[in-house]
């Protein structure tokens, strides 16, 4: 049986022998922590599974299964102000940061406690917003992973076709006006562009589209909406601050990037300049068939996904 197709698992459901824990970050903000640990002594090794914006370990128990399965322990946090790890602005449905540095600071003050605590190789996995935060911590050099493996990272948001510059003068406009930790949307996850069918914008499989409705049902507290404006400008700014050539080209670690060209969530074309500048970076990617959460698509995409980051890791970070 191949790795990248495993037994039928309850998506919705926390495995039995898996943990749900706290971690504290330096300022004390209580981290929600999914922990769950091989059986025994041998094991293939460690993943630092980070999750997309508004997103929740929950949605990803699944994949979880998919690494676990083939021997990896997997941990993964809800990032602070998303999933059970509370809220930083005043509305609890409304995703808001002060800055996406805020973010870079919790993974790097996360990963060392990690990194000491389970056996390696140790990898690191970023979809989304998650795989932005993580290509800014190792651009920084603030993590280093044995390898990394990249989930449609949304190393520039896709825009709604507005310029980028008008896009991010825009969200600062607004936010001088004291609207920055209001929606910046309404329906869609797609800013700006508030009227595009939510489902058709992250996979093609309703049932697994539907399991994070179910959460939201078992779990009220996970669930969150659209991002603040302040989000927004932060988001253009982060990106800005990521393109940075020389850190980039600095990024001496192996990475798999899974993209899709039609993805109308994040810039496809950043990610082309980003996979150029990155020495050891090479990518898999998805047409029409595939939407922005790869690990959650359709089985025979996100099969060829799953197939495609074990060939990785099994080239890039053997068993040490």
């Amino acid at each position: 049986m191949s790795r990248s197709n495993p037994p039928l698992f309850d998506r919705r459901s926390i495995p039995k022998d898996a943990k749900e824990l706290e971690w504290h970050a330096p300022d004390g903000w209580a981290i929600r922590q999914f922990e769950w640990t091989q059986s025994c002594k041998e094991n293939r090794g460690s993943i630092l599974f980070m999750t997309g914006r508004a997103d929740f370990y929950e949605k990803y128990v699944e994949t979880f299964n998919d690494f676990h399965a083939a021997g990896w322990n997997v941990t993964s946090p809800d990032w602070r102000g998303q999933g059970g790890s509370g809220r930083c602005g005043p509305h609890p449905h409304v995703g808001h940061i002060d800055d996406f540095a805020t973010w870079v600071d919790d993974l790097r003050a996360f990963y060392p406690d990690w990194r000491a605590s389970h056996p390696g190789p140790h990898i690191v996995i970023g979809h989304s917003m998650g795989g932005h935060l993580v290509a800014r911590a190792l651009a920084e050099q603030r993590i280093y992973p044995d390898a990394v493996i990249l989930s449609a990272p949304m190393l520039a948001p896709a825009g709604g076709g507005m310029p980028e510059w008008t896009a991010y003068l825009l969200s600062k406009i607004i936010c001088a006006f004291g609207r920055e930790k209001r929606r910046a949307w309404k329906v869609s996850e797609k800013p700006l562009e508030p009227e595009v069918l939510r489902q058709g914008l992250l996979t093609h499989d309703a049932d697994r589209y539907s399991d994070e409705f179910f959460w939201f049902g078992e779990r009220p507290f996970v669930r969150l909406g659209p991002a603040s404006w302040r989000w927004v400008e932060r988001a253009y700014g982060s990106t800005r601050h990521l393109r940075n050539r020389k850190h980039l080209e600095a990024v001496d670690i192996p990475i798999l990037m899974l993209a899709t060209a039609t993805d109308e969530l994040v810039d496809h074309a950043t990610i082309e300049r980003a996979l150029h500048l990155l020495p050891r970076a090479e990518m898999k990617l998805f047409g029409k068939e595939c939407a922005h959460e790869i690990y959650r698509e359709a089985d025979p995409v996100r099969n060829e996904a799953l197939q495609a980051s074990f060939e990785f890791l099994d080239r890039v970070a053997p068993l040490k």
